[in-house]
């Protein structure tokens, strides 16, 4: 069974590309290095932000698996502008797909992109691949097996959050333990 296990990353420093995982954030790590070391894992593939690589490189030298990082996973930027209201803005992009702000990415575009990567892994001979990328596109992600889920399940996603997706049923399932 070809399954996808999709991970937002631990808490980081801020949103830049170069963000660093905090104090907590390296913790996390490795407890999610322990939480999926049992798993068969056969590739991991990130958002090449730091923050995503860093989440995933102590299960990566645990299983002695290289980490490729795949710009499709990179974060989904609303804007380029600084948006006292952006959390308006962004519940707005998830019942409006082709709603997009000056610099910005629609969430039909983050979709897309983000879907073309999951084509990719399920014609690759893996059967179980880590993805390792950010919120927004985590929820979007998600919302391509689940169309129920929106802005209030992006809300609920944690630092770090881990959901199974098994490609061949189309189905989702939450893996992270809330009480870690």
């Amino acid at each position: 069974m070809k399954r996808v296990i999709a991970v937002r990353h631990c808490k980081a420093s801020g949103q830049e590309r170069n963000a660093v995982l905090t104090k907590e954030g390296i913790s996390q790590s490795q407890k999610l290095k322990t939480f999926l070391m049992m798993k068969p894992i056969e590739r991991i593939i990130s958002s090449p932000f730091v923050r995503a690589v860093d989440t995933i490189e102590p299960l990566a030298h645990f299983k002695n698996l290289p980490i490729e990082t795949d710009e499709r996973l990179g974060e989904r930027i609303l804007s380029s502008k600084d948006l006292p209201d952006w959390l308006d803005h962004l519940e707005y992009s998830f019942t409006n797909f082709e709603a997009v702000l000056e610099g910005g990415e629609s969430s039909q575009r983050a979709t897309d992109r983000v879907s073309e990567l999951i084509q990719d892994i399920q014609t690759s001979p893996h059967q179980c691949t880590v993805v390792v990328t950010h919120g927004n596109l985590l929820a979007l992600l998600l919302r391509t097996f689940d169309e129920r889920i929106g802005f209030s399940e992006w809300k609920q996603l944690s630092n770090p959050d881990v959901y199974e997706i098994f490609l061949d049923e189309g189905r989702i399932q939450k893996i992270w333990p809330l009480n870690w």
